[in-house]
């Protein structure tokens, strides 16, 4: 990466429509320096979850977006546009599916082995799907969080325990 990603601000499209528009602006929003951890390796926030797969598909997905039709639907599988197809003005403008794996080789020994070859990334909650808005996004998947720990360990409830937390990245701030 030689020139820091930012969203547009304005008005002004770059794209043919502002759905398409604004999912090109969450796209750059997440990689932005002042927003993500690693810009530069397209890490957005908890050490590995990545806005695109690779530099190569972060700008596939860029030129998709700015030629996607208002009929039309840009498929992302796991960081990596992978086709566009004719749908209508009404439907999604972008469909996303992150480091999906059936269960038999849903393994983190596997999953890394298809990271290293290029084949998956890991999105995180709210990176790989270009909507993490630091910590007022990521209050969900914490109160998610500490509700399973809760059901899990301690009877349904967390009441009257002091909780004290380490490693948790940008979930710390919620």
């Amino acid at each position: 990466m030689s020139t820091p990603i930012r969203a547009a601000r304005g008005t002004q499209l770059s794209t043919r429509g502002w759905q398409q528009e604004a999912a090109l602006r969450m796209l750059c929003n997440n990689l932005d320096p002042e927003v993500a951890e690693r810009p530069e390796d397209l890490v957005v926030y908890g050490g590995t979850g990545k806005a695109a797969r690779d530099w190569p598909s972060f700008h596939a997905i860029v030129a998709a977006l700015r030629r996607l039709k208002d009929d039309e639907t840009l498929l992302v599988q796991s960081g990596k546009a992978v086709g566009i197809f004719r749908t209508h003005e009404y439907a999604p403008r972008v469909l996303l599916a992150n480091s999906l794996l059936v269960p038999r080789w849903a393994t983190w020994e596997h999953f890394w082995e298809l990271e290293r070859l290029g084949l998956i990334m890991y999105g995180q909650m709210t990176a790989g799907s270009w909507i993490y808005i630091g910590s007022q996004g990521i209050l969900q998947g914490t109160y998610e969080t500490f509700g399973a720990l809760a059901a899990k360990r301690f009877d349904g409830t967390l009441r009257g325990r002091i909780v004290l937390t380490s490693g948790l990245g940008g979930m710390g701030g919620a």
